[in-house]
């Protein structure tokens, strides 16, 4: 017997609690599916088991600010299914996923998709070394098990997560060998338009300025506006190289680098869905059209968190509720003056949540590299194809990334675009001379996530939706 709700949430991040606790406050029946072994997504990943714990403090307040949401979700009502992927979606709608190796199809009147950002993929030669890893990862490995590298990292990159992994991996007992900073100059000039929103957001900006200091009082070497990087070693990370705007370089040994270089939205979901997307400028990156709810241009999809567009913690916590209150208002729930006399105060709250993006988007844009990588430079990882790869293909005509794909079978791997897909369409608008906005992603093909035939075979035929 197939498994029926109102409202079906894929992720459990702050968005995906947030908005979970809403629905059942107006009582709709829900169903919360998580990749992760206990809810929190990656802000507040383990925060159950940490936040208690020695790890807890030195991860700080905004970590374990997560555990009481965490559990209002136990306590809220709706069914909570971890370690659960979810890998196609279907209108009417019918969402699959298997759990434990068993396939299975549930119904739902409305999905929400709280699947939050990931790291902008940013290649550069090398990083395909062991001993090269995102600082996201790296932190997520302090996070669940509190592994701290047993030699100096060297981190590059720019923008809060850097600042604040740094920080929490001094507190723990670890190193930093260097920062390579690939902000451009100039910060303070950029931040000038902001300063009234810095002023009226200060509570905000002590935090990252606190990181800043107690990096100094470790001695953590700056090396400010790096441009370039490579990463070099026999079958793993041996040294660093990497070359300043000035055009200085120099190289180092390394035995861990961890780069990062902002966030995007994860699309993935949304564009298999053939959601509208709008490119925005600002944050380099695309994101699904919502409407004031949340809801996309597919009726009855709705898009909550980072994966709406950057914007942290607690503005995806409320647009979750906002989600939520969205969802209520369209299944009949809420009348329509009583909904938007309860999103008065989320809305304000947002609006200040989001209020220093604009500043923190112009102090930190990703590197210019991250464009245009060297030609031997591994832009997809899955299939070993270079840049160079990639620009040889571009010069047959004029293709777009689904003909790239059929070319080369850039794409087509394990991870279906989601960390080649923004390189490769860099690619082809440098070698077209065409602005990146026109020239898209690739299309995403199901399955959504890797699945096996004997998971498929699971499937209760008697449950397919007819």
């Amino acid at each position: 017997m197939m498994r029926e709700f109102d409202v079906v949430i894929l992720g459990a991040g702050p968005a995906g609690m947030s908005a979970a606790i809403g629905l059942r406050k107006q009582g709709l029946a829900v169903l919360v599916v998580d990749e992760q072994p206990a809810p929190g997504g990656q802000i507040w990943r383990a925060v159950e088991s940490v936040a208690p714990t020695a790890a807890g403090q030195l991860l700080g307040a905004e970590y374990r600010a997560g555990l009481p949401i965490a559990q209002a979700l136990r306590d809220c009502g709706a069914v909570y299914q971890p370690q659960t992927q979810v890998w196609q979606i279907e209108p009417g709608w019918h969402v699959y996923m298997t759990c434990a190796g068993k396939v299975e199809a549930v119904r739902a009147g409305r999905v929400l998709l709280a699947m939050g950002a990931q790291e902008r993929p940013a290649p550069f030669a090398g990083w395909t070394l062991p001993g090269v890893m995102t600082v996201g990862a790296a932190q997520i490995l302090l996070k669940t098990s509190r592994q701290v590298p047993s030699e100096p990292v060297w981190v590059a990159g720019s923008g809060p997560l850097p600042l604040l992994y740094m920080a929490q991996l001094l507190r723990a007992g670890g190193k930093v060998a260097g920062w390579l900073d690939t902000s451009p100059a100039g910060a303070w000039r950029r931040a000038l338009p902001y300063l009234s929103d810095i002023l009226s957001r200060w509570g905000e900006v002590s935090k990252g300025l606190g990181w800043l200091r107690e990096l100094r009082r470790a001695g953590v070497r700056r090396i400010r506006g790096v441009r370039s990087l490579r990463a070099l070693g026999e079958g793993r990370l041996e040294t660093l190289e990497y070359t300043q705007y000035d055009g200085r370089g120099a190289r180092e040994p390394a035995q861990v680098l961890l780069a990062h270089e902002g966030l995007v939205p994860s699309v993935h979901m949304t564009r298999a869905l053939e959601c509208d997307h709008a490119w925005n400028e600002a944050q380099a990156c695309w994101a699904p059209v919502l409407d004031a709810w949340g809801q996309a241009s597919r009726q009855g999809i709705y898009v909550a968190g980072d994966g709406a567009g950057i914007g942290g913690a607690e503005a995806a916590r409320a647009r979750g509720e906002l989600a939520a209150l969205g969802i209520a208002l369209h299944a009949g729930k809420l009348q329509a003056r009583e909904a938007q006399a309860l999103s008065v105060p989320i809305r304000a709250r947002l609006s200040g949540y989001l209020r220093l993006r604009p500043m923190l988007d112009a102090l930190y844009p990703p590197r210019a590299d991250v464009f245009d990588p060297s030609d031997d430079t591994v832009v997809c990882r899955c299939e070993e194809l270079t840049a160079g790869d990639i620009r040889q293909a571009a010069t047959l005509g004029q293709p777009g990334p689904n003909q790239i794909k059929a070319f080369t079978r850039a794409g087509m791997g394990p991870c279906q675009g989601r960390q080649c897909g923004y390189t490769i369409a860099s690619i082809l608008a440098k070698a077209h001379n065409r602005p990146l906005a026109e020239v898209g992603l690739q299309r995403v093909r199901p399955p959504l996530k890797p699945l096996t035939l004997g998971e498929l075979a699971t499937f209760n035929i008697e449950d397919e939706p007819r």
